[in-house]
């Protein structure tokens, strides 16, 4: 990339012409969710049961309400016209038209992708963008993944793979403290300030989502609108589960 601000990169060029509006370069942009199917932007049932009310097999029959999913999808800015592979192998019963995973009925580690993808490169108008995804020659084990989590337990390990504890499935097990401080001198005392900072931030976050909840809003409400946010998170993510 060019360092002369007097001799702009493509790239920053691109940028410039999109935000003049002369040229509309970021009219095509990677939206589309990967996975659609198995979300709590699907759930419409009746018990809250995201996962088993819309599967990845249901998915090929069933249309979304709420968006659309894809492999390398792309499509307009307002996400009216879409665009995905869809590819096939010559051996699967089905199109590959988008990943395929278990939801959390049908795993016994939770819901998951059972795919090997890689999004490797993208520029800020999304001029250019690059994406891997290895596609097996040989049949699909849709079937296979299926049959074989589901007959597992919990503390059967992920397909021969060794446990390092009893606890396999996310969220269950101890509980442990991780603190982690970024700097680039060499401090005295590490940690002397970390708590009171802590602090301070959780105190403004419980300010600043008291000023924009409503009164009535019950307990249970009042957490989602915090978890909704990746404000809340980055002000108390100090205890995690092993």
């Amino acid at each position: 990339m060019a360092t002369d601000s007097s001799a702009p990169d493509a790239e920053r060029r691109r940028l410039a012409e999109a935000d003049a509006g002369a040229v509309p370069w970021r009219r095509w942009v990677p939206y589309p969710s990967e996975r659609q199917w198995g979300t709590v932007r699907e759930d419409h049932s009746d018990d809250g049961d995201a996962w088993s009310y819309f599967t990845h097999d249901q998915a090929r029959s069933r249309a979304y309400r709420r968006g659309e999913d894809g492999i390398a999808g792309v499509s307009d800015d307002k996400q009216r016209l879409r665009f995905a592979l869809a590819l096939w192998n010559g051996r699967d019963p089905l199109l590959k038209e988008r990943l395929f995973g278990l939801t959390d009925a049908e795993g016994h580690h939770g819901e998951d992708v059972k795919e090997y993808y890689f999004h490797l490169d993208n520029t800020p108008t999304h001029s250019y963008m690059k994406y891997l995804y290895k596609y097996p020659q040989a049949e699909f084990p849709y079937g296979d993944l299926l049959t074989t989590n589901q007959a597992r337990g919990r503390e059967d390990p992920i397909f021969g793979s060794p446990n390092s504890t009893p606890y396999v499935k996310d969220g269950i097990g101890d509980s442990a403290r991780i603190r982690l401080r970024l700097t680039e001198t060499e401090l005295a005392d590490t940690w002397g300030e970390f708590e009171a900072t802590m602090q301070m931030r959780r105190t403004e976050a419980d300010t600043f989502y008291a000023g924009i909840t409503p009164p009535a809003t019950g307990e249970e409400e009042k957490r989602f609108v915090r978890q909704a946010s990746p404000e809340c998170s980055g002000a108390s993510s100090t205890t995690t589960s092993t």
